[in-house]
């Protein structure tokens, strides 16, 4: 999942992990290709529509365009 074996990026990797199957991914694929489509969709939504408690409820996406 990450790189250099840091274990704080492995906990980032889990918790998006996590989010991405609780809360975005609400059904099972019937196969590959549809659950490439369902992650791909669940990342959009993830970085432009979901705010983040830890960027003041904003969205990764705004917060990078802000720079």
């Amino acid at each position: 999942m990450t790189d250099g074996y840091d274990c704080y990026q492995n906990a980032l990797a889990e918790r998006i992990n996590g989010i991405l199957k609780t809360e975005l991914l609400s059904r099972s694929p019937e196969d590959r290709e549809q659950a490439r489509k369902m992650v791909d969709e669940a990342v959009q939504i993830y970085n432009t529509e979901r705010p983040h408690m830890a960027l003041k409820n904003k969205t990764p996406d705004a917060v990078h365009r802000a720079f």
